[in-house]
């Protein structure tokens, strides 16, 4: 079975739908398996952090669709109801987890986040041949934009525990199924906040400041 290190190249970070607001979502709505939805914040907060103090540039997805559902699809075919209204509440990103000046926001309107949207010449632009997926669900928006990165050639690892699914069983076969596609995907956050820590001192030990090429842990 083919390994790959951890990190390969350059690195992109992928906030996947991490929407909603403390007043309109209870602790655990959602992903109760994973203690939380409060959880699956924290460690995207410590990704993001980790991302931002090591150069390595964090991309914000948010799924929102219009109150007609002229852009729904089928989306409200099997077991979800219209879902991130625009205008809603829970439809905003987290406020914790928001873009900063620079860092790109994508709307999107299907799942994967590269259908219709401008994720392939954005990652063109920054060189991409890494990408690290965070936020929900896993089963779903995470799982199929796993895969569709996966067919594009991209190396890419989802944190398993800054993900969360619509339940405990559909969270953990898409997990699997991510695997099966690319031995070494699984990742924690601790693991990845130490690979990016390493990636910038590697950087910043080369003498200029252009993203370099390089492995980061196996």
């Amino acid at each position: 079975m083919a390994t790959q290190p951890m990190l390969v190249g350059n690195v992109v970070l992928i906030s996947v739908d991490i929407q909603g607001h403390p007043d309109a979502m209870p602790g655990t709505a959602g992903i109760p398996h994973m203690g939380g939805y409060h959880d699956l914040v924290a460690n995207a907060e410590r990704l993001v952090a980790a991302a931002r103090d090591n150069a390595i540039p964090v991309v914000f997805f948010q799924e929102v669709h219009r109150p007609s559902g002229l852009d729904i699809g089928r989306e409200t075919d099997g077991a979800e109801d219209m879902h991130c209204v625009e205008g809603d509440l829970s439809t905003g990103l987290w406020p914790t987890l928001t873009p900063r000046d620079g860092e790109p926001h994508i709307v999107k309107r299907r799942y994967s986040c590269f259908i219709g949207t401008e994720l392939d010449i954005v990652l063109r632009g920054y060189r991409a041949d890494t990408l690290v997926l965070m936020g929900g669900l896993t089963d779903v928006c995470v799982h199929y934009t796993f895969a569709d990165a996966h067919q594009r050639d991209f190396y890419v690892r989802v944190v398993e525990d800054a993900v969360g699914g619509s339940s405990r069983p559909a969270h953990d076969a898409s997990l699997a199924a991510m695997e099966y596609l690319q031995a070494g995907a699984r990742r924690r956050t601790d693991e990845i906040v130490a690979a990016f820590n390493d990636l910038g001192a590697q950087r910043r030990a080369t003498a200029a400041g252009a993203a370099v090429p390089v492995q980061v842990r196996s």
